[in-house]
């Protein structure tokens, strides 16, 4: 569990959410695995409250199973439930791109390119964490400028289910997500070509519905 640390004593809820999902999404704490409020207060050093705050988060989002007065642990990773995901996420992303394109300024379309660069260097380097930072704030940027708040939040609470997966594939040698993609999908933004970046944005997003199948 090397990414479960310490956190601040504020917002402690919202840590303990962040700092629990991240070990999970990593593998950290393994599918399967039980998990414990006492020890996981002890090891971010917060009392128990915000953690069970945070277990409830989690199952809510399909990361925990819990039985009450029984066990709360890690879910398998199921393909089917990755799918549904990445279909609802790349949804969202989908409709980001259609409201943002025509938004965009060349900045944001170079902080894309910038993104790009280094999820491609990261793929090279089989640097998984790096390559999915880099991937999250590529497409961040469409998220952003879209200002849309409910696109933004099914997101965030879809995406770590999709991860689980990213990450486990990569770690037997799977591929990441093609920087040609990105480079085509920046193109397009920088064109203001709405129809095309909206094109590959469901490209991408099929992509990881097809992972999920074992494609």
């Amino acid at each position: 569990m090397g990414t479960i640390r310490p956190v601040p004593r504020t917002l402690l809820r919202d840590r303990a959410y962040e700092a629990i999902r991240d070990a999970i999404v990593a593998g950290d704490i393994e599918p399967g695995a039980a998990v414990r409020d006492a020890e996981l207060a002890e090891r971010l050093g917060l009392s128990r409250a915000p953690v069970r705050e945070a277990f409830a988060r989690l199952v809510d989002e399909g990361l925990l199973e819990s039985k009450p007065q029984s066990y709360t642990r890690v879910t398998p990773v199921v393909a089917g439930d990755v799918r549904d995901a990445a279909a609802v996420v790349g949804a969202m992303h989908e409709l980001a791109a259609r409201v943002a394109v025509p938004r965009l300024g060349g900045a944001d379309v170079e902080v894309m390119r910038a993104a790009n660069e280094r999820f491609a260097t990261a793929v090279r380097g089989g640097d998984v964490d790096a390559a999915l930072r880099a991937d999250d704030e590529l497409h961040d940027v469409l998220v952003r400028v879209s200002g849309n708040r409910a696109a933004a939040a099914t997101i965030a609470r879809y995406t770590p289910l999709i991860r689980r997966l990213e990450r486990q594939r990569f770690g037997e040698g799977g591929n990441c997500r093609s920087a040609g993609l990105h480079e085509r999908l920046i193109e397009a933004c920088a064109n203001g070509d709405v129809a095309e970046a909206v094109h590959v944005t469901a490209e991408i997003w099929r992509g990881l519905e097809g992972l999920a199948d074992g494609d």
